[in-house]
């Protein structure tokens, strides 16, 4: 049983391993030089304070390989649910051999057990190596990436350490379930990737905020919390700050921000002002918000400083980045333990109501 399946399998299997080689190859030849690029630009600018202008160059320079690489990981377990999970079973009910492999002294049970373990298992080793060589070479990026791409933030948080196998697993059990149930390999492909593509939707968005309970902080205005600040030409009492997707600090530094909100002295959310931020009453003839030119203030520093005196803060709740391995063994934990559910389901539908 286990020669026959592993016939039936080497070809994706040889494919994957040799696509994989030539993945840890250039995560292996590049990563070094990127590392060192990080050490030394690090030491640079800590001595001038220029840390933000280096994070910004070093992540430009290799964004499209960031986000390649990241897109790649995501991509893997999908690909195992659609191309290995959903078509396991399904071939052999289209083309009846299951009933030539039953006839001859293997027992359901075992013709499954032999199936799901020995794909299962490569599926599982292919997206532990892609997710952890990801890891591995992208490691100083994640260090100076913008918030929106923080290695806590939803989009990088999936490509990144063990999870990439949890879901691997899950996704191909996934197939050979709805494979199982529906017994059309396109048909069965298609509902797989549906049903996959939605779980990693509400993943992020319903279950993984409330994994731990967020933090809640109040913040000063700052560099690190503020995206711009904007003066109406028609209007000389406020100005319209936006918060950027972040929260000052060190225990704020690549964390993922849930919500962010301005609040007056008094603690209450201010309304917002729609793209242009939230309204701040302040002069802006004159004093330190007033625009460059003759008897101009102290440009955005200067003009935070006086929003910070007024009393104006930031409120925000947020996942800090020191929980990200407690975040990836729980939610890879929920992956294992779907995959058990449906591995279980998957040994009694084939023992009782498949024929």
């Amino acid at each position: 049983m286990i020669w026959l399946t592993w016939r039936q399998f080497r070809g994706s299997a040889t494919m994957t391993a040799a696509l994989l080689v030539a993945l840890v190859a250039t995560l292996a030849l590049t990563g070094p030089e990127l590392a060192s690029r990080y050490s030394t630009g690090i030491a640079a600018c800590v001595r001038d304070d220029t840390c933000d202008r280096f994070f910004d160059s070093l992540f430009d320079d290799y964004q499209m390989p960031f986000l390649a690489v990241s897109l790649l990981v995501l991509l893997v377990p999908a690909l195992v649910g659609l191309f290995w999970g959903a078509p396991l079973i399904t071939r052999e009910l289209e083309a009846g051999t299951h009933l030539l492999v039953w006839n001859q002294s293997i027992t359901r049970g075992r013709w499954l057990a032999v199936k799901l373990g020995l794909t299962g298992l490569v599926a599982v080793a292919a997206a532990g190596v892609c997710g952890l060589a990801v890891t591995w070479w992208s490691a100083p990026l994640d260090k100076s990436a913008a918030p929106d791409l923080a290695l806590m933030a939803p989009l990088v948080f999936g490509a990144r350490g063990i999870t990439p196998m949890g879901y691997a697993a899950f996704a191909f059990v996934l197939g050979v379930t709805v494979g199982m149930l529906v017994r059309r390999t396109l048909a069965a492909m298609a509902l797989t990737l549906a049903v996959f593509v939605a779980i990693q939707l509400a993943m992020p968005l319903l279950v993984r905020p409330h994994l731990m309970p967020p933090v809640a902080g109040t913040f000063e205005l700052s560099h690190a919390n503020v995206d711009g600040i904007g003066i109406r030409r028609d209007e000389n009492q406020f100005v319209y700050i936006t918060l950027d997707s972040a929260v000052p600090g060190q225990a704020g530094a690549g964390a993922w921000v849930l919500s962010s909100d301005f609040v007056d002295p008094s603690g209450r959310i201010i309304s917002g002002g729609g793209e242009e931020g939230a309204a701040i009453r302040t002069s802006t003839t004159s004093g330190p918000c007033a625009p460059p030119g003759p008897g101009a203030g102290g440009g955005m520093d200067g003009c935070l400083v006086e929003v910070n005196r007024l009393g104006y803060r930031q409120q925000a709740t947020y996942q800090p980045l020191e929980r990200f391995w407690p975040f990836q063994w729980i939610e890879t934990g929920i992956y294992a333990l779907l995959t058990a559910a449906l591995t279980w389901f998957c040994f009694w539908w084939v023992r009782r109501r498949l024929s």
